[in-house]
């Protein structure tokens, strides 16, 4: 890049930041921050696991544009089949209609899914997924004469999302407590997280223990629990914590027991990230509710979509309207994001993308391991594609920083001054790359993240 061109691009980039700081409002952003605390980045494009900037400046996206992007920006063949399908129909009412890349989508899904998932409803994003399984599963037992059900139990330290059941449903006091006195009150269980196991615990018997505390919540509230939610294996937005199968496994005994649902959001953690398609495969268990979305179109565009149980199917069908579901979004089952997930799901049995993805995890964990022995890393860990390194003022003591020291977002600004995109959850860093990402791309997230934590941690 010569000079002149490197002014331009810097003066454009400058003029966009103004531009946009005087109309836009961003999300899960304090906007005071702009421009001065936190830098705004205008990307012009994406390909493969790299951003560029405006300027010119490429960055390297460590994070999959929130958990998103699974095989690389622009990935061609996705991007195709979104373009040929808007060729043929953008999109048409889903009520009372069909279109083949829904109905394709769903037989896909359910072919893959967990055994005795047989149905799928779309939704738009997350959030709503959430909101559909939890009235889902409501509705589901008001239909078969147990309208008592009108509890919901939750795990401490998740995240479901930010539309108010969904919000309802997540135990993180900054998304949480402001909007308290709008949200329903689930029962919080006490996270299976081994990062909280005991002295000499192991994560299986941290897990088995919160299982058991899971059980007592049950026993307390008999014929009142409608369902249970949780993330499973990992609690991304909580910190990315991690929790042993073995909970999944004894959460579906306790669910059966009592007659209740288990859903399983794997918004964040489904198609691949954990090492297996669903998560809920390490556990060998099948929930009643799982909810997909995020990697679903491979980044590519907003859609959702829940898979349930043909019992959960069969308690709204009547003729009375008011048993039917009546839930609805305008782009539901749109034919552009189904087209895209179709394509996504196709890459993963053409490029055996889970055997691949474990080579990557490996390495992964090789270049981590170094950052285990810093003096103010409290922990490194690891589920498949998502790995964690945990900053504390005392590293062996599990000692945090001060909240207002901002440790993770000095690491932010380090990284991103390096071209890469390292977004922490408070003072924890996170590597989820996209399964593209190749050697040469991780040796250069490692040497970053690196002499981030050292920035960071400094007095």
């Amino acid at each position: 890049m010569d000079t002149n061109t490197d002014t331009a691009r810097q003066a454009e980039a400058a003029a966009w930041r103004e531009r946009d700081l005087a109309v836009v409002w961003h999300p899960c952003t304090q906007m005071k921050e702009h421009p001065g605390t936190l830098p705004l980045v205008p990307i012009r494009r994406g390909r493969g696991a790299w951003l560029e900037g405006v300027d010119g400046v490429r960055y390297l996206d460590a994070v999959s544009s929130w958990w998103t992007n699974l095989f690389g920006h622009a990935e061609p063949r996705i991007a195709e089949a979104i373009a040929a399908q808007a060729r043929e129909l953008e999109h048409v009412i889903y009520a009372g209609f069909s279109h083949a890349p829904g109905l394709a989508l769903a037989e896909a899904l359910l072919a893959q899914a967990p055994p005795g998932l047989s149905r799928v409803f779309y939704g738009d994003n997350g959030s709503a997924a959430v909101e559909i399984a939890l009235k889902m599963s409501f509705h589901s037992h008001a239909n078969r004469g147990e309208p008592g059900r009108t509890r919901f139990i939750a795990l401490g330290n998740g995240y479901h999302g930010e539309t108010i059941g969904a919000l309802s449903m997540g135990d993180i006091p900054l998304y949480r407590r402001v909007y308290a006195p709008l949200l329903l009150e689930p029962l919080f269980a006490p996270s299976p997280d081994a990062y909280e196991a005991e002295p000499g615990e192991s994560a299986e018997a941290c897990a088995l223990r919160r299982a058991d505390e899971l059980a007592a919540i049950f026993e307390a509230h008999p014929g009142q629990v409608s369902a249970l939610i949780l993330e499973p294996l990992v609690q991304c937005a909580g910190g990315m914590r991690m929790h042993h199968p073995a909970y999944l496994r004894r959460a579906r005994e306790i669910c059966d027991a009592h007659g209740a649902h288990l859903i399983a959001d794997e918004i964040a953690v489904g198609f691949g990230r954990t090492g297996t398609l669903f998560a809920c495969e390490q556990a060998g268990v099948s929930p009643d509710f799982l909810c997909l979305s995020k990697g679903l179109t491979g980044g590519f565009l907003p859609m959702s979509a829940v898979l349930t149980t043909a019992a959960v199917y069969e308690a709204f069908l009547d003729d009375s309207r008011e048993r039917a579901f009546l839930h609805s979004h305008s782009y539901t089952g749109n034919p552009l994001g189904c087209a895209a997930a179709l394509a996504s799901l196709a890459i993963f049995d053409s490029d055996d993308v889970l055997a691949r993805n474990r080579g990557t995890a490996a390495r992964m964990a090789a270049l981590a391991a170094p950052l285990a022995a810093h003096p103010n890393v409290a922990d490194v860990r690891q589920t498949g594609m998502i790995l964690a390194i945990e900053l504390a003022a005392d590293g062996r003591g599990k000692t945090p920083f001060p909240a207002a020291d901002r440790r993770g977002l000095r690491a932010y600004r380090h990284a991103i001054e390096r071209g890469v995109v390292l977004r922490p959850l408070g003072d924890i860093l996170y590597w989820m790359p996209p399964y593209c990402v190749g050697e040469e791309e991780l040796m250069h997230l490692a040497a970053v993240t690196t002499s981030a934590i050292e920035e960071a941690t400094r007095a």
